[in-house]
């Protein structure tokens, strides 16, 4: 049985990396120093395999073939591919076996993802990682939800399949720690008109509300009012996955950081899912 160390959730944006002068120098200390608390905590676990819930921004696919969820089963991951990012190329090594167990329950369990070998990580996975200052040989497992073109899964499938991801990971024996990243959000646009607009209003309430400790009401306000909050903020996915997994192991949401940050186009967020024992029950 695997136990697990952690859930995270965490913001991504590469204007942290690109333009990190874009802001004040202390508001910029006070973000990254949010990020690396969450890594210090992260390696206070000592786990022994990441689970990363992120999203592909058009990478690995396109509009025209774009699976709801793609679980990696590959033996090492290239990040960032974006040639423009302002972070160190790396290889992450992969959990083949962790990767292809996740597969073959989540099939049972009747979800139906889709699996690469071959699969690449964007911004989304790196910047947490590269500002959370977390091992880069840690093995990873990446799960890349729908974000970017409808028909993307619902809130409450992402909630679901976190749910899953709990049940699977406690009846898991190839290691015995496993921590949780789940990245994305919250309210931003990405080449719209309102970009550089922060719906704090939205990030605030959702943020309550997982605070609060009901799944159907995050869901609820998570699906009927994030189109207020940007085409972004469709990443919240990843939050609504780990709040399942959190639920299944009895863990509560803790807030650990947030800021409208406008300049960096972005609702900051950063969260911690929190109990008195995280031993999957």
């Amino acid at each position: 049985m695997a136990e697990i160390t952690g859930i995270y959730t965490a913001s991504h944006t590469p204007v942290m990396l690109n333009f990190p002068d874009r802001i004040p120098a202390e508001l910029r200390n006070e973000i990254f120093g949010a990020y690396e608390d969450m890594g210090r905590d992260f390696e206070s676990g000592k786990p022994d395999a990441l689970i990363v819930l992120s999203n592909d921004h058009l990478h690995n696919f396109f509009l025209d073939n774009f699976p709801a969820l793609c679980i990696g089963t590959g033996e090492s991951y290239e990040s960032p591919i974006e040639h423009w990012l302002k972070a160190k190329r790396r290889t992450f090594q992969g959990d083949q076996a962790f990767g292809s167990y996740l597969l073959q329950a989540a099939l049972q369990a009747d979800f139906d993802p889709a699996f690469s070998m071959d699969m690449v990580l964007d911004h989304g996975s790196l910047t947490p990682l590269e500002l959370a200052g977390l091992d880069p040989d840690l093995p990873i497992v990446p799960v890349l939800f729908n974000c970017v073109q409808p028909p993307m899964p619902t809130m409450r499938r992402c909630y679901n399949f976190g749910r899953f991801l709990g049940k699977a990971i406690r009846e898991y024996e190839g290691v015995e720690r496993v921590a949780i990243l789940a990245t994305g959000g919250i309210s931003h646009d990405i080449a719209t008109p309102r970009m550089g607009m922060v719906n704090r209003e939205f990030d605030e309430n959702l943020l309550q509300l997982l605070e609060a400790g009901d799944p159907d009401k995050v869901i609820a306000y998570a699906t009927d009012f994030v189109h207020t909050a940007g085409n972004g903020a469709e990443e919240i996915r990843m939050w609504m996955a780990a709040m399942g997994t959190a639920e299944v192991s009895g863990l509560q949401f803790k807030r650990a950081f947030y800021k409208a940050v406008n300049d960096w186009y972005t609702g900051i967020g950063i969260g911690h899912f929190v109990g008195e024992n995280v031993k999957v029950a």
